[in-house]
């Protein structure tokens, strides 16, 4: 089972049992995550700044690639936003950067040259399966399915890539949504959309599943046992019934029909496993 190797910024400490470093798992759970939130450290700007953004993990070099293969993660953004414009503006940094570095650091200008015009990226996927509900506060918690990921992100440039990514990340929010559309989009469509590729340095997950622990000295507590109702409850993204636009001129197709039906099936059949451990 290929994983991602484990390194100080990304080994699970607490509660080092609920982690996970293998492909499948960790790619799953980004596919998964409606919401990725990315973080980065704008130039000149003291605070980091994070974003909700969407995306997919894939491969342009191999389409059919499991999870379980390495992949990249495309991101899906508009072309003036500020993270869109960091990889380019890196890339000239980095250039000067790497000018004025002295001879002793070769080795550094070598890592900085691999690494211009890419942006340094951290993104964090994370899936709510219940809540979990103990005898005392503090032993409540949370089933969930988190992933982190490290990595480095340059701007799309290439014309069938990124059309490559735009149906990946389209069709992962709802299946076989691209082929239902009026595609391919125009060339104002394209120029207006932004596609980062990030390429994962490493990565990690985390996850919970099951009934509560308990403190030993409140499991023999019988009055607090017989007034404190324990256990699950499982949490799932349930998809109501869709709702026609005002024009709309056509029925609910197959494949909104069945990710509503499927994909809340689906939905609730993890969480209730997750609240049986």
């Amino acid at each position: 089972m290929a994983e991602y190797a484990k390194t100080a910024r990304n080994t699970v400490n607490r509660y080092r049992g609920r982690g996970a470093y293998d492909h499948a798992t960790i790619h799953a759970i980004v596919n998964a995550a409606p919401i990725l939130h990315v973080a980065f450290n704008p130039p000149g700007d003291a605070f980091p700044t994070i974003l909700p953004m969407i995306g997919c993990m894939g491969s342009f070099a191999q389409p059919a690639a499991p999870l379980s293969a390495p992949l990249d993660l495309y991101l899906h953004g508009y072309v003036s936003s500020r993270l869109m414009r960091l990889p380019s503006a890196a890339s000239v940094a980095k250039e000067a950067a790497a000018k004025e570095e002295e001879a002793e650091k070769a080795k550094e200008e070598e890592e900085e040259e691999d690494q211009e015009g890419s942006t340094s990226l951290c993104i964090a996927a994370t899936l709510l399966d219940g809540l979990v509900l103990a005898l005392t506060p503090n032993h409540h918690s949370m089933n969930y399915r988190s992933a982190i990921l490290h990595g480095r992100a340059t701007l799309v440039t290439d014309a069938a890539e990124k059309l490559y990514a735009m149906q990946l990340v389209t069709d992962n929010v709802i299946p076989d949504r691209w082929a239902h559309t009026r595609v391919p989009p125009t060339a104002v469509e394209m120029q207006s959309t932004s596609i980062l590729r990030v390429a994962v340095a490493d990565a990690s997950a985390k996850v919970r599943s099951g009934e509560p622990g308990e403190d030993r000295r409140d499991e023999k507590d019988e009055a607090v046992r017989g007034r404190v109702w324990t256990g699950v409850v499982p949490t799932w993204t349930a998809y109501g019934a869709p709702v026609p636009a005002g024009r709309n001129r056509v029925g609910v197709p197959g494949h909104v029909s069945g990710l509503v039906e499927g994909g809340n099936r689906e939905n609730e059949r993890t969480a209730r496993e997750a609240a049986g451990g």
